[in-house]
């Protein structure tokens, strides 16, 4: 297979597949992003996968020059797929994208898509798009497969080439081509589904697990909260048990498990049922953010303190742990909340830059040391910066009868005699 490839869409997901497929074939990567392209030809990636010698060495061709996407053969599109403020599914960048390639669309040529996409998309709106705009016909003049994204940010171990890769096809041409071209760069393995729609439902699954499995625990760890039992202690005795999913409560955010649900809930209603479990799961998760928020409110009046006099510190404001990928972090409504009480914060993520935040107002919350003594410091995420962090930093940073809201139960092996230590 000796076909030039274009990649729509350099973000977590684009960028290692432009990166991996480049070691074998002609390829160009588009993104819109005029910034993020003026980085990648200076080989600086603010992903931080691929150090600038690497992409130096990568022989990817980067623009945002649509006209450059002429003469391919495959195109691999792999843009976002998040959410409206009413939570439902927004397929502008999905549908702008298919649009932009139908222009440079030949006969014989393949499309593949990773975004997540709810069961049916590619079938009932994007191929029939692709049809209309190129009057070509599906699996007689082209072709498209789906072959699911499973990127995790910050675990440099699971990455496109070491995790396993559904792959399908609008026909089986189709779907050989699709396996063809990623056992080129998967080593982990592939699997072929037994159609698009299984590819597009499996992935939405495997969040949509994920998503309900979490938030029971949550759930769990409201009501153990309530009835005076640490969570954490709970979990300790009862994973002893085989069989029992070793899962922590905590903020749901990301690109996938706090989205994926939407997806498929959209769908479910489209056909006539309304999900319970997914709705259930979904808004205990959004919540969370809430509880942790209204029980520092309460822990600061019992130390009798005003409200507006208070300093609050934010450790972390990425999603997970290990990365800064900030999309959809619950960190966000925390600071939200806490504005809302005129609250004074400060916010500190060894992982982020202060140039790459957008939001002015978070800019000005953005420190690298705590400088001012805080009333209570709530920690998000384990990056491994906050572990090596010592039981001196937070008596430092910290007032005298000082909250810490430990929301990955770091400090589980640290007494403090000064300061409480709050969990789910």
């Amino acid at each position: 297979m000796h076909k030039k490839i274009a990649v729509i869409g350099l973000g977590y997901v684009g960028l290692p597949l432009l990166f991996e497929f480049s070691k074998f074939f002609k390829i160009t990567g588009y993104d819109i992003n005029k910034n993020l392209i003026k980085y990648l030809k200076k080989n600086i990636d603010d992903k931080n996968f691929y150090s600038q010698n690497e992409l130096k060495n990568c022989k990817a061709r980067f623009t945002n020059n649509s006209s450059d996407l002429k003469n391919h053969e495959i195109f691999i599109i792999t843009v976002p797929t998040p959410v409206k403020m009413n939570k439902k599914p927004d397929l502008e960048p999905l549908i702008s994208s298919t649009k932009l390639i139908c222009k440079y669309i030949k006969k014989n040529d393949l499309i593949i898509y990773e975004s997540t996409m709810y069961p049916g998309l590619t079938d009932e709106i994007l191929i029939p798009l692709i049809e209309k705009k190129t009057k070509l016909k599906i699996n007689k003049d082209f072709f498209v497969g789906y072959s699911p994204e499973r990127v995790s940010p910050g675990e440099s171990k699971k990455n496109l080439v070491n995790i396993k890769k559904i792959i399908s096809g609008s026909n089986n041409e189709a779907k050989n081509q699709v396996l063809k071209l990623y056992k080129k760069v998967v080593k982990a393995g592939i699997f072929p589904a037994k159609s698009i729609k299984v590819a597009e439902a499996a992935k939405i699954l495997e969040n949509m697990q994920r998503d309900v499995n979490i938030s029971l625990i949550n759930e769990a760890s409201i009501i153990f909260n309530k009835l005076k039992i640490n969570t954490f202690d709970v979990l300790e005795a009862a994973k002893t048990k085989w069989n029992f999913i070793d899962l922590k409560p905590g903020l749901v955010g990301g690109h996938c498990i706090s989205i994926d649900p939407y997806y498929m809930k959209f769908k479910s209603e489209q056909i006539g049922y309304k999900p319970k479990v997914i709705s259930s799961g979904r808004s205990v998760n959004e919540l969370m953010a809430k509880n942790l928020c209204q029980r520092v409110i309460k822990e600061i009046k019992k130390n009798k303190k005003k409200i507006d006099e208070c300093k609050i510190g934010l450790m972390g404001l990425t999603f997970k742990e290990n990365c800064n990928d900030i999309r959809n972090s619950q960190a966000f409504k925390i600071i939200d909340f806490f504005n809302k009480k005129k609250i004074k914060m400060k916010i500190l993520d060894p992982y982020l830059k202060k140039s790459n935040l957008i939001n002015k107002d978070i800019k000005k919350m953005f420190v690298k040391n705590f400088n001012q003594k805080l009333d209570c410091l709530i920690i998000t995420v384990s990056h491994n910066h906050f572990l090596r962090l010592k039981k001196n930093y937070f008596l430092r940073v910290l007032k005298k009868k000082g909250i810490i809201f430990d929301v990955k139960n770091i400090l589980k092996n640290q007494k403090f005699s000064n300061l409480k230590i709050l969990t789910f």
